[in-house]
């Protein structure tokens, strides 16, 4: 990884541009939470804020993935302390509702493929919380990430492949590589 943080961030991401992508998909997220909050006359940071919070996580069907997301970046696990959803799978509650946002709505954005909103949502949910994750579920879905923010979408088959090429690679091959580009030129010959 090359340590690349986007400004007042301390996570590490694999290269600059994962960096600048996940800070506009978390600010894509503050502005939906917010916009809830604001269309609901609730202030923010506010007790009525935090009760608004739980009714999203626990319903997560009525409302777009963004502010779903929002909503558990809000919240602390009662359970573990942690930010909600954000433990790993041995926290029951963070994981219960690490699942639970996956039934968010996606309303795929003008001009993208269909299904472009759900292969964005499950990579950046995996990127922001990619200690859940294997090595290998992470490369691709966080190399994927770019692409998918401006609009494009692996066929089944592009995908497969990439998978395939990934499988060859040793776990710290994949937390290392920066592009698909370094990750064909490690599988060559495997």
């Amino acid at each position: 990884m090359t340590g690349d943080r986007p400004t007042g961030d301390s996570r590490v991401w694999r290269s600059a541009l994962l960096a600048r992508v996940v800070a506009e998909i978390e600010a894509e997220i503050r502005r939906a939470w917010e916009g809830l909050l604001f269309d609901l006359e609730v202030e923010p940071d506010s007790a009525e804020a935090v009760e608004l919070a739980w009714l999203v996580a626990d319903d997560p069907a009525a409302y777009d993935w963004r502010t779903v997301d929002g909503a558990l970046d809000l919240l602390s696990c009662p359970a573990c302390g942690s930010r909600l959803a954000q433990r790993p799978a041995a926290c029951e509650t963070c994981e219960f509702h690490h699942r639970m946002r996956f039934g968010a709505r996606e309303v795929d954005r003008r001009h993208v493929p269909p299904g472009n909103e759900h292969a964005l949502r499950v990579a950046s949910a995996v990127t922001r919380t990619r200690h859940r994750y294997s090595a290998r579920a992470r490369v691709g879905y966080e190399l994927m990430l770019p692409d998918l923010v401006a609009g494009a979408l692996p066929t089944t088959r592009q995908a497969q492949a990439g998978k395939a090429l990934i499988n060859k690679l040793t776990d710290d091959e994949c937390d290392r590589v920066v592009s698909f580009a370094q990750v064909e030129q490690l599988a060559r010959g495997r």
